[in-house]
């Protein structure tokens, strides 16, 4: 059995965790940053860098505490060098280069986007790759067949917003306030799906990948008109969204007949009338529907303790001159896809 200490610290949220090679999560603490951004309607990058410094070390503190270790128990440290925020990545990956050198214990630098990936195989051990995943967040939205630690095959992404962006955006649009998702969600389950014709970008095409740019700015013209209610167009773009990414996954599961379930993972996975739609499709092609607790969808330093403790078992980690990056893609082989704004 290993133990693996994870650092999350790509976006908002300044997370901990210790979790071992049984999927046991001993320990994990989560500090949001909601108080600080809201005045601002989004995340302040800067500012969300300093929360970050101020809560990183008292939360590795408390968390190796709430278990009664310490970090000569650890087997390794596990921080997130990628994609996100710069300055944020960069404090997460100096803490946890800290902790390795000074304990002597190997640093795992984790892929964000694959510490979703893998979050799935944490809350269910049963989870065999290769499985088809749809990760939806707030800076990525994408299909990849995940065959294995560090390999993915990316079949769609974004050409534009990613999915959670565009919940974000038209939460402000709507003066919902911040994070934006949730107050979305909340909102349209007051309201009529059915009610304001919105389009649904690229629905029916043979083309893989996601927009959610039209969509965004089509909520923007009919929230200046003033012709329905608040409700109903949260409700109304809420069905949208939903509508496209059920549309883009069935082309996915279609191609994809080697993949044993149908997984969803990242912080959009949290939505209730997603994760229904989604279940349903699954059915259809005769799939296992997986999806992890709503905890573990947004951002945790559960997931990243899990991806270090994989990583781990397959020998991989990483030197302390390992540098933070701010988009790092999961398949760095896939082709380049038309749009300006296309996420990796």
């Amino acid at each position: 059995m290993t133990l693996i200490l994870g650092l999350e610290s790509s976006c908002d949220e300044t997370a901990v965790a210790l979790v071992d090679s049984e999927r046991r999560i001993l320990a994990h603490r989560v500090a949001g940053q909601e108080d600080e951004h809201r005045p601002f309607g989004g995340v302040v990058p800067e500012i969300a860098a300093r929360a970050h410094v101020e809560r990183l070390a008292p939360l590795v503190e408390a968390v190796l505490g709430e278990a009664d270790l310490t970090l000569a128990d650890v087997d390794a440290i596990a921080a997130t060098a990628g994609p996100g925020l710069i300055g944020g990545v960069m404090v997460g990956l100096v803490t946890g280069k800290a902790l390795a050198h000074a304990a002597g214990k190997p640093l795992i630098a984790v892929n964000h986007l694959e510490g979703h990936a893998l979050s799935p195989r944490l809350a269910d051990a049963s989870l065999e790759f290769p499985y088809l995943l749809l990760l939806v967040s707030g800076g990525h939205c994408q299909l990849l067949l995940v065959r294995g630690v560090g390999d993915y095959r990316r079949l769609a992404t974004t050409i534009d917003d990613a999915a959670g962006e565009a919940f974000d955006k038209t939460a402000k649009l709507l003066g919902l306030g911040y994070p934006g998702g949730p107050a979305v969600e909340r909102l349209a389950a007051q309201g009529d799906p059915h009610a304001v014709a919105l389009p649904r970008p690229l629905a029916g095409s043979t083309e893989p990948h996601f927009s959610f740019a039209g969509l965004k700015s089509a909520v923007a013209r009919t929230a200046a008109s003033g012709a329905h209610r608040t409700a109903d167009l949260a409700a109304s773009f809420q069905q949208a969204v939903v509508d496209c990414l059920v549309d883009r996954s069935r082309i996915a599961l279609a191609t994809c007949p080697e993949a044993t379930a149908f997984v969803v993972a990242g912080g959009v996975a949290a939505n209730g009338a997603i994760r229904s739609a989604l279940t349903t499709l699954a059915a259809r092609f005769d799939k296992p529907f997986v999806a992890p607790p709503l905890w573990l969808c947004t951002d945790n330093g559960a997931m990243i303790a899990w991806a270090g403790a994989e990583r781990f078992a397959a020998g991989l980690t990483d030197s302390l001159d390992t540098a933070a990056r701010p988009r790092w893609p999961l398949d760095p082989e896939a082709e380049a896809v038309r749009g300006a704004g296309v996420k990796a």
